[in-house]
């Protein structure tokens, strides 16, 4: 198996202007080259269209509500922007429900709110892909429920120093619930604070050429957990399990909080998982709450790691 090349985000984001926002109008919509000096200002003017809004080199403490339309956010370049602390709604820097959002480019860091859910993104309708975008140092990186069929994709982008279980209910560096699809692809997950890496309630999922370094983690659960099952692909993944753990009996979890929906036909397949080293314990690399027959196959397994445990 090819080994994951990991992407340099964090240095595009120390490269970043530390307060280098553009003066006058730094939000400007591509289609028209209008300038605005807020990004709720320019999300107001694209209105129910399909608009990308282009944003200046800079740090920003505001958020935005997208109401309507199909919405591009798009950094001038991948990592020279960065939202951070300020949040709408109490909920996220982005909070989304048009038609459908694109997030490009941006950096999210230092979100915390009063529920413990304080992210990034909160996606509430409309589809949503992101990439190129990086989530640090907050209680959640992305969160969203939405009862259908949403297709929700994450590709190149990285989720660091995120989680907690402080609150009532943990939360993650993702969660996701709606009756579609979410596919993750060629991203990374390290450093967690707390909860599940990948969470999702999601019939059909697609985790694939990523990678899970939990090896600095802190009070961490599983590195993808399918709490209600699911269909799909988890493959050419790297997983590398920590010594800081809340819950460190299984890699991946299968229908751990329900059977809502059918996990056979789940394939997981060609991933490497191991313990960092000096840690002395046998987790399940799947654990299985479904019921149901699914494929693993491929799979390079690192002492002390069992292949397969099936719970009640």
């Amino acid at each position: 198996m090819r080994p994951i090349q990991l992407l340099p985000f964090a240095a595009l984001a120390l490269a970043a202007p530390v307060a280098a926002q553009q003066q006058g109008a730094p939000f400007t919509i591509a289609e028209t080259g209008e300038g605005f000096r807020t990004l709720a200002d320019a999300v107001a003017r694209a209105g129910d269209t399909r608009a990308t809004i282009v944003i200046a080199p800079g740090t920003y403490r505001e958020c935005v509500v997208q109401q309507a339309g199909e919405i591009t956010f798009k950094a001038a370049w991948p990592g020279s922007v960065i939202f951070e602390r300020e949040t709408c709604e109490d909920k996220a820097a982005f909070v989304l429900r048009g038609r459908g959002s694109v997030v490009d480019g941006i950096v999210f860091r230092n979100y915390a709110v009063n529920d413990g859910n304080g992210a990034g993104i909160r996606i509430e309708q409309g589809d949503l892909s992101v990439v190129n975008a990086m989530f640090l140092d907050s209680q959640e990186g992305i969160l969203g429920g939405n009862p259908s069929g949403q297709r929700i994709t994450i590709d190149r982008s990285t989720f660091s120093g995120l989680g907690q279980c402080e609150t009532s209910d943990c939360s993650h560096s993702i969660y996701l619930a709606n009756k579609g699809q979410v596919t993750i692809t060629r991203s990374r997950f390290e450093r967690g604070t707390g909860g599940h890496y990948v969470k999702l309630r999601v019939p059909d999922v697609r985790i694939t050429d990523s990678s899970f370094d939990d090896t600095k983690g802190r009070k961490t659960n599983y590195m993808i957990d399918l709490s209600e099952g699911a269909t799909g692909l988890i493959s050419r993944n790297v997983f590398v399990q920590g010594e800081n753990k809340e819950n460190w009996s299984g890699f991946i979890v299968v229908a751990a909080e329900g059977r809502t929906y059918r996990s056979a036909g789940l394939t997981i397949s060609d991933n490497q998982a191991s313990l960092a080293p000096g840690i002395d314990r046998s987790p399940a690399f799947v654990a299985d709450l479904s019921g149901d027959t699914f494929r693993i196959t491929g799979n390079q397994l690192g002492p002390g790691v069992r292949e397969f445990e099936r719970r009640k």
